[in-house]
């Protein structure tokens, strides 16, 4: 029985992004719609927006395009969902969505859509940030206020990556070290102020504080050396799980949990799992 799978409904046809929508109006419908998608709106939808745009990167990065298919079709499920709550709401629809990314990509791509030239892939960096750059200007005269290189890093993105963002948009301005070297100069002193502060009580807000700076200085660092950090912490989490695991294995192996072990025995099969990996 669980093999059996059930039959579409000839009445709602899926093959099409009007379906999409079609069927997203009905399931926000309160007469005769889903109750959870009813009472939703944008706060209870935008955490999983961001898990959705994760679960594509995660698919990318484990190269599933089976799983990449149905992860860009849950994300898209975000921006119709989005879309239908606004139009409720009488503050735009799907339609407007697609008119403004499309009009702002014909806009920033003059060289495809237009008679500019650029001569390769940085002078069309460049004239792409240009124009964001125009874009800005423009926002900030409209809203009486003075504009800012830092304008629309957006506040919602992780951590790292706003940082480096932030770190990127101040370096075009001069704001930047102008080699690695003194970076790690900074990282030193920045551990050495985290020390500091443990050695003198460790006050929780001066701790987290310092801890701040320094994880803000090893992201400039990452970006001085041409790493991005928030794709070098990824890829170290992978690479603890995948070790972390192998010792949870090898305890298996000797009929014990993790919890049996001291911490030289723990470490003891990390160094196998590192030896393995």
């Amino acid at each position: 029985m669980d093999d059996i799978k059930p039959t579409p409904n000839a009445a709602w046809p899926t093959e099409t992004t009007d379906d999409l929508l079609r069927i997203m109006a009905k399931l926000r419908d309160p007469d005769g719609g889903c109750p959870w998608d009813v009472e939703q709106d944008f706060a209870s939808i935008a955490p999983y927006t961001i898990e959705e745009a994760y679960e594509v990167a995660d698919a990318i990065e484990q190269n599933d395009m089976e799983s990449l298919k149905g992860e860009l079709g849950d994300l898209l499920l975000q921006v119709v969902f989005h879309a239908q709550m606004a139009a409720e709401a009488g503050h735009f629809d799907y339609a407007d969505v697609v008119h403004g990314i499309s009009e702002k990509m014909v806009v920033r791509h003059p060289h495809v859509f237009g008679d500019v030239s650029v001569e390769d892939a940085d002078a069309q960096t460049k004239a792409w940030e240009d124009q964001k750059a125009a874009e800005r200007l423009e926002k900030a005269e409209a809203e009486g206020r003075t504009p800012s290189v830092l304008d629309d890093v957006a506040r919602g993105l992780p951590a790292l990556m706003r940082a480096e963002k932030l770190q990127k948009r101040a370096a075009r301005v001069g704001f930047d070290w102008p080699t690695a070297e003194p970076v790690f100069d900074k990282v030193r002193e920045e551990l050495d102020e985290v020390h500091d502060v443990i050695d003198n009580g460790g006050d929780p807000d001066r701790l987290e504080d310092e801890l701040g700076d320094l994880l803000f200085t090893c992201v400039n660092l990452a970006r001085k050396l041409g790493t991005d950090p928030e794709t070098a912490l990824r890829r170290t989490i992978s690479k603890f799980e995948r070790r972390f695991r192998a010792v949870e294995v090898m305890a298996a192996q000797d009929g014990k949990s993790m919890k049996e072990y001291d911490i030289d025995g723990l470490e003891a099969m990390w160094v196998k799992a590192k030896a393995t990996d």
